[in-house]
């Protein structure tokens, strides 16, 4: 059944990464404030700690919005060389699978855009680029000229797993909601780079439309019990995982 959206106020969610504990936390945050419909940017199962009890949390709530990320697009392969991959889709089995088809490319609502990477793609980063040198955030100029055929003033993206504003000279507002479950990583391709928020914090956003019709964006940072988490990664022998849950920072090699 298709959500009806009649709602000034939303939560945005990202990049779970099968951490339940993190996402309950924040769920429980969202329901203590009242806000009754969530969007979650995609990557929710995808990692080494709780996939079933994530995926139940997600399923079980009618008043989410579900975007795909790539690693939910990954899940829907019948096979990739990773250990992610094969931790997860041993567990998850087909009325799981079927959940995972069911997420939309892109969502709209209003004014708002909420996409996993750009709009265009879940697999790019829309506010950073990366080269031999690194990351670094895109021009002002390299975001108006990527995002002028979206009509919408208001982008909400993930992907990278750290929570940004960035107001552009057009106009356009580009908010990444940061990462519930996985707030650091390492990834090789297409060069070697880290993407760090700093901090073990469960992130999240909410926006809410004023009086005046602008949407006032409010990043919202979540204790919750981040040791315990990285203990089940480090039990299932992903210190990829543990260290940056329990650290804000990537596992370097």
């Amino acid at each position: 059944m298709e959500l009806k959206i009649m709602s000034q106020s939303f939560a945005v969610i990202s990049d779970i990464h099968s951490n339940s504990m993190a996402l309950e936390a924040v769920l429980q945050d969202i329901s203590r404030r009242g806000i009754k419909v969530i969007v979650n940017l995609g990557d929710s199962l995808f990692g080494p700690i709780d996939p079933l009890g994530t995926a139940k949390l997600l399923m079980s709530n009618p008043n989410i919005v579900h975007v795909m990320g790539n690693c939910d697009q990954l899940l829907q392969q019948e096979n990739i060389d990773s250990p992610s991959y094969r931790f997860v889709k041993n567990l998850i089995g087909p009325e799981i699978e079927h959940w995972i088809g069911t997420f939309k490319r892109t969502w709209t609502f209003e004014d708002l855009l909420f996409c996993h990477g750009t709009p265009y793609s879940n697999e790019r980063y829309l506010l950073e680029e990366v080269d031999e040198a690194g990351v670094r955030y895109k021009t002002p100029d390299q975001l108006i000229a990527e995002l002028q055929e979206i009509p919408q003033n208001y982008i909400f993206c993930g992907h990278s797993h750290v929570f940004q504003m960035i107001y552009l000279p057009d106009g356009k507002t580009i908010v990444n909601s940061g990462s519930v479950g996985l707030p650091a990583y390492y990834e090789e391709t297409p060069y070697p780079h880290a993407m760090e928020s700093r901090s073990p914090y469960a992130s999240y956003v909410i926006a809410h439309k004023a009086a005046d019709n602008h949407w006032r964006i409010e990043h919202i940072m979540l204790p919750y019990d981040w040791d315990k988490a990285s203990t089940i990664a480090r039990q299932n022998r992903r210190e990829d995982y543990a260290y940056p849950i329990q650290t804000g920072r990537a596992l370097l090699p």
